[in-house]
């Protein structure tokens, strides 16, 4: 099992991964070309489901942090050495950290408008 510094980090990193494809401006031009083209077809279910993923912090933070525990456990060789269960319940660890760190971030931005 990751050890809990380790999922503090990637939590951490979660966070920042989630804020980058989501809100920074960066990525503006992407998610701009991604909502022009759920406009040419709003009834696509495909394309609302996108459109979502890309805007909505708790959603792309479950699958950014996933990404990252995934990629942390494959580059240091410690995939197999746990259960596909506890892997799933690092992911959860790691997805509410940066959960967490997002919900204070938007109650911060409320209180300092």
């Amino acid at each position: 099992m990751t050890d809990l510094t380790t999922l503090a980090l990637l939590g951490l990193a979660g966070y920042r991964g989630t804020q980058l494809a989501v809100h920074d401006t960066i990525l503006d031009p992407v998610r701009d070309r991604i909502i022009a083209w759920h406009e040419r077809r709003q009834d696509s279910a495909v394309r609302a489901a996108v459109v979502t993923l890309i805007s909505c912090v708790y959603c792309m933070g479950w699958w950014v942090s996933g990404a990252l525990l995934a990629t942390y456990l494959l580059v240091t060789g410690s995939f197999d050495q746990a259960p596909l269960l506890v892997h799933g319940l690092e992911w959860l660890a790691v997805a509410s950290l940066a959960v967490l760190l997002n919900r204070v971030d938007d109650a911060l931005s409320q209180v300092h408008g």
